[in-house]
C-alpha cells in the first residue's frame, strides 16, 4: 500500500521580488511557461512538492522555503546557505503557546 501525505494547500502567486540568483543557474525551458505557486504543507514527505507538480505537467525547477512551523525564515534575514540558532522564546511565540 502506498502512503498518502496529508493534504497541502497550493495557490498561484507572483514571482518573489527579492529572489537571489541560484548557483548553478536553473535550466531555462523556452517551451514551457513559468508559473509560481505557494505551497503550504502540513506534513512534508520526501520530494512531495516535486511529485505533485510533475503529476500536473509542471515540473518543479526551484523550491524556496520561507517558513518552518510558525517561524518566518525571511524575518531572520539570513544569506543563502547561512544558519542561526532559534531560542526557546521565539519557538514558543511561533507555536502560539
Amino acid at each position: 500500500s502506498r502512503y498518502r501525505a496529508r493534504p497541502a494547500l497550493a495557490t498561484p502567486t507572483a514571482p518573489p521580488r527579492d529572489l537571489v540568483d541560484r548557483v548553478p543557474p536553473i535550466r531555462h525551458r523556452a517551451s514551457l511557461p513559468t508559473s509560481w505557486i505557494e505551497v503550504e504543507l502540513r506534513e512534508g514527505r520526501n520530494r512531495q512538492v516535486r511529485r505533485m507538480t510533475a503529476a500536473i505537467g509542471h515540473p518543479t525547477l526551484r523550491l524556496i522555503r520561507v517558513g518552518i512551523g510558525g517561524i518566518d525564515l525571511r524575518a531572520l534575514d539570513l544569506a543563502p546557505g547561512m544558519w542561526t540558532t532559534v531560542d526557546a522564546d521565539r519557538l514558543s511565540a511561533a507555536a502560539g503557546t
